[in-house]
């Protein structure tokens, strides 16, 4: 007779944490695909590029204002019953996608995937947080983050392989049925995660609780996700025109970076354990300053050493995220938590548009295809990652303990 033992907590604990990535990587999958499919997208819907663009910024904008709204309810709520329910509204948003029939109904399709996602995003690290140890959290981040460079490696290069084969449609529909899987693992093997509704009072007013120190924390992303976001939108255009590799180069550069984010994702995790998150964070700010002076002001260069610094800046720029989110979840009780966390991703993706909107204004573009200001760029993401290092000093120096519950 043969008896099968019960999987130990720490596979449970793995487990858990590589279903939750697949969440991540399912939404941030759709968001990055919608970009290469652009010119595809023009075509077959007769999109300006004005309109495109709105169908992009669409999905942050929404992201955003959900993150905001979300402190007046998400903390109210089982969070299991939570993310099923927006991922739910996620996969029924990516069919619509799919089943546009025009510019209209794929730009209400993106808004409402990406309202959806924002929130999703916000209640997959407030579940981290609450179920592993702050000792462990680092690493437990650490992993559902490699959804990111997962996606880059090879998500978009499915989806522009679905597109290729079955038409922009294909990629929505695949990426739907995908999540729905997900959901459906979620639905059988996520445990109620409501620890935090003991500490909520119903009467509460949503934003009791936070103070003017925790603003800092949403400043703090704000501010590390600027500086990235600055420079992470014209680096392949840079590499093109600037750099001198061909348009066949990229996917070989990005892939290369996307699996050595993979692989670096974990190390950085435990080392804001060891470290704690306050001091790996302060490591990776000054750390990324030198490659993104370096790869700012990169020469013509043989396809190697442009593959090498592209690594060190994705790998050390990407990273900075999981030690940032590893002490903002931190610094709140878990009854707070994940309406914090909706605040600090709406300030996450306020952002990324708008530092991808002001690297715009900053850069030009020469008749070659060179293009002129970059190098500026990389001198003010410098300064805006100096800034978050003040931020950092600030809002780590005075700490809250980190079980502490609000005064009441």
């Amino acid at each position: 007779m043969i008896v099968l033992s019960a999987p130990s907590p720490a596979a449970r604990e793995r487990t858990l944490l590589w279903l939750l990535a697949a969440v991540q990587f399912t939404h941030v999958v759709d968001f990055m695909m919608l970009m290469p499919l652009g010119p595809l997208l023009m075509q077959r819907l007769s999109l300006s590029a004005t309109r495109f663009g709105a169908l992009v910024s669409a999905y942050t904008l929404a992201s955003a204002a959900m993150g905001v709204l979300g402190v007046f309810w998400l903390d109210r709520l089982e969070r299991k019953r939570t993310l099923l329910m927006l991922y739910a509204g996620f996969i029924a948003a990516t069919l619509l996608c799919g089943a546009a029939t025009g510019a209209t109904g794929l730009l209400i399709a993106r808004t409402v995937a990406g309202a959806c996602a924002g929130l999703m995003g916000a209640v997959v690290i407030a579940i981290v947080s609450d179920m592993v140890p702050a000792e462990r959290r680092g690493q437990a981040i650490g992993t559902v983050m490699t959804a990111y460079a997962l996606s880059a490696v090879a998500g978009v290069p499915l989806g522009l392989g679905l597109a290729n084969l079955g038409g922009w449609r294909s990629p929505f529909i695949v990426l739907a049925g995908v999540a729905g899987l997900v959901w459906l693992l979620l639905l059988r093997f996520l445990p109620r995660v409501d620890g935090h509704l003991a500490q909520t009072s119903g009467a509460a007013s949503p934003i009791s609780g936070f103070t003017p120190r925790l603003a800092l924390g949403w400043g703090l992303t704000f501010t590390v996700v600027f500086a990235s976001f600055l420079l992470i939108p014209y680096l392949g255009a840079f590499m093109v025109g600037n750099v001198g590799l061909t348009l066949t180069d990229l996917p070989w550069v990005y892939l290369v970076g996307g699996a050595a984010t993979f692989v670096s994702s974990h190390w950085i995790g435990r080392l804001a354990d060891r470290m704690g998150p306050a001091r790996a964070l302060a490591l990776l700010l000054v750390a990324t300053m030198v490659p993104h002076l370096l790869f700012t002001h990169l020469p013509p260069s043989p396809l190697p050493a442009v593959t090498l610094v592209f690594v060190l800046f994705m790998t050390l720029t990407s990273g900075r995220a999981i030690p940032t989110m590893a002490l903002v979840a931190s610094q709140v009780p878990p009854s707070l938590r994940g309406r914090y966390l909706a605040v600090n991703m709406a300030a996450s993706d306020g952002a990324s548009g708008l530092a991808a909107w002001m690297g715009g204004l900053v850069l030009t573009t020469a008749p070659d295809g060179t293009l002129i200001g970059f190098a500026q760029l990389g001198w003010l993401a410098v300064g805006i990652s100096a800034l978050a290092l003040g931020l950092l000093w600030n809002f780590a120096g005075r700490a809250v303990r980190l079980d502490a519950t609000p005064a009441p």
